[in-house]
């Protein structure tokens, strides 16, 4: 008998040993790839950084839970509804200058928009986050802090590309009833969805062998290796050379990447979706395929309303006219 348990621990031992052998390997012979260069037809930011700026508010500050002082702009629109909008990967709030300012001045109500913790100008470490989840919890902290501030009718939460797919992740998770909407905004929903081209249509590089063994140390509790990089964004050398080149965020962690992104079952985050929402997007759409919205959210969730504009491009989503007027429309609508 002892012979007997003796064989087991030795196999049991070196499967161990295996399995932390092949994730390190992994792990290791791998590495994104530093400035990816901007191909055609890859995500342009030429009409985020052409927008008009000049009356853009300073940021302010609110405190989160772990008593980092995390910034955000306010635009003052009421207190019908409070409205967040979450920007996408490698850039920060600015892009977001003229929907909050269309939203507010509306009288739609006031809406607040957050460099997430490790974007923007000087964040304490660019790139990264302390632990899965992180956003999701500087998200509520920040809705708190503007309750604690002024009592609102509605809280409205939005978010484009990446951003979009942490309010999926939100609506999925511990913070489900903290919004009474949501606005999705040409949603990053995983790397394997339908609606997903393949690297996002040449905008995201990733170290996909590293992802692997990071994800099996996760998977055993092992997340001391989760500050690594695992993926890079090919900005443009329009944006990178230019005078905002130093915001730009253009490589994550694993545990930043992995929680700025819905579940890896995404499908449960989407059906945890019960709130009225709005998904909106453009045909010219470089990183995603636009028409497979509907059909892939619409078969997890029936609390939605999808308009696809003609001729507007992922980035143009926030930035158009036509997209910040049917945003506008949808939001006196409900």
């Amino acid at each position: 008998m002892r012979k007997v348990i003796t064989i087991v621990l030795i196999t049991i031992a070196i499967s161990v040993v295996i399995y932390l052998g092949i994730s390190l390997v992994l792990i290791f012979t791998d590495a994104p790839v530093e400035r990816p260069a901007a191909s055609d037809g890859s995500v342009g930011f030429s009409e985020a950084i052409e927008a008009d700026y000049s009356t853009m508010p300073d940021t302010i500050t609110y405190t989160a839970r772990d008593d980092s002082n995390l910034p955000y702009r306010r635009y003052d629109g009421g207190t019908d509804r409070l409205i967040v909008l979450v920007h996408g990967s490698g850039w920060h709030g600015m892009q977001f200058h003229p929907m909050a300012s269309k939203l507010a001045a509306s009288g739609l109500g006031t809406v607040v928009v957050p460099d997430l913790r490790g974007h923007g100008v000087s964040p304490e470490r660019r790139g990264d986050v302390d632990y899965i989840g992180q956003f999701e919890d500087d998200l509520d902290d920040l809705i708190k802090a503007m309750q604690a501030d002024q009592s609102y009718g509605k809280v409205v939460l939005g978010g484009h590309s990446s951003g979009g797919g942490l309010v999926v992740r939100f609506a999925g998770g511990d913070y489900k009833d903290v919004a009474d909407e949501y606005i999705l905004m040409a949603p990053y929903l995983k790397y394997d969805a339908p609606t997903t081209k393949a690297n996002s249509g040449g905008w995201a590089h990733t170290a996909t062998r590293r992802i692997i063994g990071l994800t099996m140390l996760n998977n055993v509790g092992i997340t001391w290796l989760n500050y690594l990089p695992v993926i890079s964004f090919a900005m443009s050398d329009e944006v990178l050379d230019g005078p905002l080149g130093n915001t730009a965020t253009t490589s994550y962690s694993f545990r930043l990447n992995t929680a700025f992104a819905p579940r890896m079952n995404y499908e449960s985050d989407l059906a945890a979706m019960k709130q009225p929402f709005l998904l909106i997007a453009g045909s010219e759409d470089e990183a995603f395929y636009v028409e497979e919205y509907q059909p892939l959210i619409s078969a997890q969730t029936d609390s939605g309303d999808y308009e696809i504009l003609d001729g507007i491009s992922h980035i143009g989503v926030t930035t158009d006219p036509r997209a910040i007027d049917a945003i506008a429309g949808w939001l006196e609508a409900h």
